[in-house]
């Protein structure tokens, strides 16, 4: 596996292009102290990645009826980077024939910005009400493509400038390297590393 990897690495640099590499969750049997995953194929996949993400199911999300999944929540969190600073998470929505919400990762990094403001269950833009609750608002700027796109402007700009609120769960770096398998559900994105 080394050997092959060492070649391919070298091959994809010089392509400009880049591998993704797939892989799942064993357990090893009778590990009392640390963590008792392992990811399969040996040790050199986890030398030669220069970035290893964990990705994990968050939650799922229900429709506004509350009688159906719709979609799901993944947190995902940096275990390996060789281009920037490991041990970072972030969530993000995975709607059911959509894929990843653009739209979801607009809100909620502008309410992280405080472009979109909070309060209650309110969601505010400006002086402009978005709605009551996630959903509502989520719905209003489905029908409004421009107040999305004013929105994920200032939402770029910001990011940009580097004004980002380093505070905030979604875009918080934690130093322990202990597992959180224990909060998740048993119907977990496990097998994606």
């Amino acid at each position: 596996m080394s050997q092959a990897l060492r070649k391919m690495s070298g091959n994809a640099s010089k392509a400009g292009c880049t591998l993704i590499f797939l892989n799942q969750i064993r357990y090893k049997i009778g590990v009392y102290y640390g963590n008792p995953e392992v990811t399969s194929g040996g040790i050199a996949l986890k030398f030669f990645a220069s970035v290893r993400l964990e990705i994990r199911s968050a939650g799922k999300i229900k429709s506004s009826k509350g009688d159906e999944d719709i979609g799901l929540r993944a947190r995902v969190r940096v275990q390996k980077s060789k281009v920037s600073r490991p041990y970072k998470q972030a969530e993000f929505e995975i709607m059911f024939g959509e894929g990843v919400s653009k739209l979801g990762c607009v809100l909620d990094c502008a309410e992280i910005m405080e472009v979109v403001v909070k309060k209650g269950s309110w969601y505010s833009y400006e002086d402009q009400r978005l709605g009551q609750g996630r959903e509502k608002a989520l719905q209003h700027l489905r029908e409004n493509p421009s107040l999305q796109d004013e929105i994920e402007k200032r939402v770029r700009l910001l990011m940009l400038d580097g004004d980002v609120h380093r505070s905030t769960p979604l875009l918080s770096s934690s130093s322990s390297s202990v597992s959180h398998h224990e909060e998740e559900d048993d119907d977990s994105l496990d097998g994606f590393q």
